[in-house]
């Protein structure tokens, strides 16, 4: 059974619902962008480098940015982007926003939709939920059958 689910969740079920998420505007640290934010889309702010760095990001008007837990990261044209920052606007508008580091390292900024309120962020999740939930009934499987054998063999001692 579990074969068979991570089977289904690497060839079969798409993975491709975090592509709507990947940067679709990218700048350099130190320059400034002004973005279209609509608060529904829930954009976030992405880094891509190959080193950690020390970043400090803002952005005009009433916007916030508010840093983001896990490590989602979506991959487009091979680059490699991390989500690191979540844009929380109270309104649709266009916003300034910039982003700096100190480090001589290659950093590229970008501002795209949130991993998980993409359309099919959640359907990204499925490739691994499905052999989850394949092992889960296998284990379940397991247990049944080994109790029920376990029952078995107890009446069998008693009736001779």
């Amino acid at each position: 059974m579990f074969v068979a689910c991570a089977a289904a969740g690497v060839f079969v079920l798409p993975g491709g619902g975090v592509a709507g998420a990947a940067p679709t505007r990218t700048f350099a640290s130190g320059e400034s962008v002004t973005v279209p934010v609509d608060p529904a889309d829930k954009p976030a702010v992405y880094i891509a480098s190959d080193t950690p760095i020390t970043y400090e990001c803002s952005i005009t008007g009433q916007a916030r940015l508010a840093k983001t837990t896990g490590t989602e990261a979506v991959t487009s044209d091979g680059v490699v982007w991390r989500q690191f920052l979540v844009i929380n606007a109270p309104a649709r508008g266009e916003y300034r926003l910039t982003c700096v580091d100190d480090e001589q390292a290659a950093v590229r900024y970008g501002v795209g939709r949130d991993l998980l309120s993409t359309p099919g962020g959640v359907s990204g999740l499925l490739p691994l939920l499905v052999p989850a939930a394949g092992l889960l009934v296998a284990v379940a499987g397991t247990v049944f059958v080994l109790i029920r054998r376990n029952i078995t063999r107890k009446h069998l001692a008693v009736t001779g």
